[in-house]
């Protein structure tokens, strides 16, 4: 028998409203899209519109010329009226000061847009990159249910994969998860998700991984297929088939036949997500050396100048203006109001977080070492008191010129390594940097193993593992010692 029960159970949620959600989307973007949701934003808005910064027409100030004005009833739409000149007078103000503030902030010439230039911009100044075809690969990824940081942390996982379409290893995945508070289980799923998207195999963490998702259902239910990736991948790639034959007690035919199969899967799904041509990629900050300390500029030349419009000024104050005019009027008032304040947000945002980095990443900008330190959202997180998503969000897609090369901002942040003889943590790209310099210092006659790398990394002072270094030396595309040896 079914026994129904009543039971109250208490529940905490989030919601986040569309404002919320609009300044969120505008803290992410970087400076060129930012530029283009702006523009949306106005035309979605008539009390704004744009205004040159030569422009000398003095309309920004609200009609309140008594000879001018019709009196207003007194009354509840009296008073509406009344609220609505001071939101606008209001409004006005603060569009005063963000025009100020725009134009404190946007004297870098070198960034700034010109008229005269045919192109209108600098394009020396800025980086060039592969454009990809990310835009119609996530729109896939968009069929599926997930709440928004769910979305967040998978396109997050995408964005991190390198040129070949592969994160780093599983722990990624696991420090990405706790940022958006996602469990462990779930974000394993969501990865699942995310190599079954065409092409497959995008966000794997090693190649055996990469092409297991790439199989189809058939291949999937061959467990003999299925293991030769997963646990003997370094016999396959280097030919020992005699020795797979008989670990799986089947013919040298059938194997050769696996391989052939193995060998039509792509090892480097990233490649199929860019384009031949270029694009450049406009720093969403400058760092400039003044001195002994670093400047932080963020760039917003692209930010408008934004008056409101004099026809609605002097709708609000004409005589025959109805209720549901008027809370129109407020409406957009209240949409732009949020609007210049996400704006200002973004750019105090992006300034504390760059002059957090500088500071932690001392020994890079002030001694010019070249070297990162350990560095992760948290630290920045907590050192400005905002939460690790904000963080997130911020360095997403954007770009420093700094005075030693322009840098997308993930680049600061890098996970340990190791520690050194002062039990201190070492940063991943130091080890690297040592490690490149080993291998093209050595002897081609006899190459180094990782084991030889692993006493003289000792030797200068940083402990780390054997299986670090090999790790380390395959993402920089270095071969084992006994591929290298000439």
């Amino acid at each position: 028998m079914l026994n129904q029960t009543l039971s109250i159970k208490q529940k905490q949620e989030l919601a986040l409203k569309p404002k919320m959600l609009q300044s969120l989307q505008m803290l992410t973007l970087p400076l060129m899209e930012l530029e283009l949701h702006l523009k949306q934003e106005i035309a979605k808005n008539p009390l704004l519109e744009m205004r040159d910064i030569d422009d000398s027409n003095n309309d920004d100030e609200i009609i309140r010329d008594d000879e001018t004005t019709v009196e207003k009833e007194i009354g509840e739409e009296g008073d509406e009226v009344s609220k609505t000149l001071e939101e606008a007078q209001e409004l006005t103000e603060i569009l005063d000061s963000w025009n100020e503030f725009h134009q404190m902030t946007s004297h870098n010439k070198d960034y700034t847009y010109n008229k005269d230039d045919e192109d209108g911009a600098l394009y020396e100044k800025y980086l060039r990159a592969p454009e990809d075809k990310m835009a119609e690969y996530l729109l896939q990824l968009y069929s599926y249910p997930m709440s928004e940081d769910e979305y967040e942390f998978a396109t997050y996982l995408i964005d991190s994969v390198d040129q070949y379409g592969f994160l780093r290893d599983v722990d990624f995945i696991k420090e990405v998860a706790e940022i958006y508070d996602i469990n462990l289980k779930r974000a394993e799923e969501i990865h699942e998700i995310i190599m079954g998207l065409d092409p497959r195999g995008l966000t794997a963490c090693n190649m055996p991984q990469c092409l297991v998702s790439q199989l189809d259902d058939e291949q999937k239910e061959n467990k003999i297929l299925v293991n030769i990736l997963l646990d003997d991948f370094e016999d396959l790639i280097h030919r020992r088939y005699q020795k797979l034959a008989a670990k799986y007690q089947v013919s040298l035919e059938y194997i050769t036949f696996l391989r052939d199969q193995i060998s039509k899967l792509d090892p480097k799904p990233g490649l199929r997500l860019v384009e031949s041509h270029d694009k450049y990629i406009t720093p969403d900050v400058i760092v400039k050396e003044i001195g002994d300390e670093f400047l932080v500029i963020v760039n917003d030349s692209y930010s408008p100048n934004l008056v409101i419009n004099s026809r609605y000024r002097k709708l609000i104050n004409s005589a025959n203006v109805d209720k549901e005019t008027v809370h129109y009027v407020r409406d957009k008032i209240n949409s732009a109001k949020f609007l210049i304040k996400s704006m200002y947000m973004r750019v105090r945002t992006l300034e504390r977080v760059m002059n957090s980095i500088i500071k932690h990443q001392y020994d890079f900008f002030y001694n010019q070492t070249g070297v990162l330190l350990p560095l992760n959202y948290s630290s920045i997180a907590e050192d400005i008191g905002v939460s690790e998503s904000t963080i997130s969000r911020v360095v997403k897609d954007k770009y420093a010129d700094t005075p030693f090369g322009i840098y997308p901002l993930k680049k600061f942040f890098t996970s340990t390594a190791g520690i050194d003889n002062n039990f201190e943590s070492i940063s991943r790209q130091k080890v690297k940097t040592f490690i490149q310099k080993y291998v093209d210092a050595e002897e081609k006659s006899k190459p180094l193993t990782d084991q030889d790398i692993v006493k003289m990394l000792k030797d200068d002072g940083l402990n780390v593992s054997r299986r670090i270094v090999a790790k380390y030396r395959d993402e920089l595309n270095i071969l084992n010692s006994r591929l290298r040896r000439d």
